[in-house]
């Protein structure tokens, strides 16, 4: 549904792009390269860990499924299940938890193997690549974990789509997106921890709202939402009392997602690509004021980069990144240095 390419920045110069990115990122660093394709990762509270999804070699899944990582000796353990499709993993403040939404419960989820591999090498004969298009699968469901994996539980329990969870700042409440209200009505909703409690934030029926993170100062909440145009996804911001609901630099002709809060919940990062050209779009990072909508780009790299989130302390970030524009995306991180004026 939602079209969001990885793609090539034409006649990118890679001395420049190199140059451009050193105020900001220092230290470049490859986390993932043991898997076909990784990326969305989150940092533990303590930034020893980090969670993300990734899809397994040889495995016999197509789809992503979700691993921790300890930074120290770049050690991956899968903490799913194994089956279906899973996505959108989250540290829970403690640490002592993990979220994640999966589909391992559907009884036809393998089902969905063949076809996937049935594309991919059709894929490669044409030598063409896909647009990505995310399927709101209604089998997601959102489930809690100890950070090994044990103690799966579930949270939620409603037909359709519940997916992109993430945690308060005091891990009291889980803000998530869910289509609960009918198939094309994907709104953000916030529960309880425990799953209960659950009660509607936005009100945009016939739109997608979702990726919403709570800020970390508990005050708002930052998501993206194509309700001004299908699949044309904006960032916008909306107190957690469901009030003051607003656009972030709306430009139609770009597509901007992914948004993430910086630790002092005045600046936000997020992917944005220009659409309105004829040109295979490639997604960059930018960094803004969420009060003056002042934005720096950060990122200049030939390939994409999306999915930026911080260290609690702000001073690291990572990131998926197809860097060169030919390889499968995989997680980087680096030193980060925000900019001085926006």
């Amino acid at each position: 549904m939602v079209a969001l390419i990885l793609g090539l920045l034409c006649g990118a110069d890679t001395d420049s792009w190199q140059t451009s990115e050193q105020a900001y990122l220092k230290n470049i660093t490859q986390l993932t390269s043991e898997f076909v394709r990784a990326g969305e990762g989150y940092f533990s509270p303590d930034a020893k860990n980090i969670i993300f999804q990734a899809e397994e070699k040889e495995s016999g899944n197509p789809f992503y499924q979700i691993f921790t990582m300890d930074l120290a000796n770049k050690k991956s353990v899968r903490v799913s299940p194994g089956i279906g499709k899973t996505t959108c993993s989250y540290f829970s403040p403690d640490g002592k938890k993990i979220l994640f939404a999966s589909s391992h419960l559907d009884p036809k989820s393998k089902e969905y193997y063949g076809e996937e591999y049935k594309l991919r090498d059709e894929e490669k004969k044409a030598g063409k690549r896909r647009t990505y298009k995310w399927d709101f699968d209604p089998a997601m469901e959102i489930f809690e974990a100890n950070p090994d994996g044990s103690g799966m539980k579930r949270l939620t329990d409603s037909p359709g789509y519940d997916a992109e969870a993430s945690y308060s700042p005091d891990g009291k409440s889980i803000v998530f997106c869910s289509n609960r209200s009918g198939a094309e009505n994907l709104e953000l909703y916030i529960m309880d921890s425990d799953g209960k409690n659950v009660r509607k934030l936005t009100n945009a029926p016939g739109c997608y709202n979702g990726g919403p993170f709570f800020s970390p100062d508990s005050k708002r909440i930052i998501f993206r939402t194509d309700r001004k145009k299908k699949d044309n996804l904006q960032i916008h911001v909306i107190d957690v009392d469901g009030k003051n609901d607003r656009t972030l630099a709306e430009n139609l002709a770009w597509v901007q997602w992914c948004p993430f809060w910086y630790t002092d919940s005045k600046h936000i990062l997020f992917a944005a690509a220009d659409h309105s050209t004829m040109m295979r779009p490639n997604y960059d990072l930018y960094w803004m004021n969420v009060d003056s909508g002042k934005q720096q780009r950060i990122t200049f790299a030939p390939g994409a980069d999306i999915l930026p989130v911080f260290t609690k302390d702000g001073k690291k970030m990572m990131w998926t990144s197809t860097r060169d524009g030919r390889s499968p995306a995989q997680l980087y991180i680096a030193d980060f240095t925000p900019p001085q004026n926006p």
